[in-house]
């Protein structure tokens, strides 16, 4: 079993950028987090882009989708920001043969009290498990890009 972990920016990976607590994209997290918990399974991480997800353009999603195309890897996993992750989840759909699980968090990952480490071991064990197809793993849950949708104010992801 080969993973392969797709990091586009977001949440997930903001880090402090200054004193005036301002946070910008550092590295993938997901790379520190899986060398931490030491998975019985071989997989790579691939820094694709450094962005917030409001950020991201039509040309990026093109690059995502790409990446998850050309992979060799059949079980893809991909950190992105909760803003716009159900866009590049939509743009992902057609892509057969392989298990994509899109994931995020709401938290930074080097915050304490973060869902970043949460979110990607469920993504992770989705991505080996779901059929063929394009997922988002948050707040525990598995959703159908096309039936989700971010609530902020309750800082979850719900069905649309």
């Amino acid at each position: 079993m080969h993973l392969q972990i797709i990091t586009t920016g977001g949440t997930f990976d903001k880090v402090y950028f200054d004193a005036l607590s301002e946070f910008s994209i550092g590295d993938p997290a997901a790379e520190a987090i899986l060398h931490n918990i030491n998975p019985n399974l071989s997989w790579e991480v691939t820094s694709l882009l450094r962005k917030d997800s409001l950020e991201l353009t039509d040309a990026d999603r093109e690059l995502i989708y790409q990446t998850v195309v050309n992979s060799p890897a059949e079980h893809l996993v991909i950190t992105h920001g909760t803003d716009t992750m159900t866009q590049t989840a939509q743009q992902l759909k057609d892509i057969s043969g392989k298990t994509v699980v899109i994931t995020g968090a709401m938290l930074p990952a080097l915050c304490k009290q973060t869902d970043a480490e949460f979110n990607l071991g469920g993504a992770i064990a989705l991505a080996q498990t779901l059929p063929h197809g394009v997922y988002i793993f948050m707040n525990g849950r598995v959703y159908d890009p096309d039936k989700v949708t971010k609530n902020r104010a309750a800082k979850q992801f719900q069905d649309a």
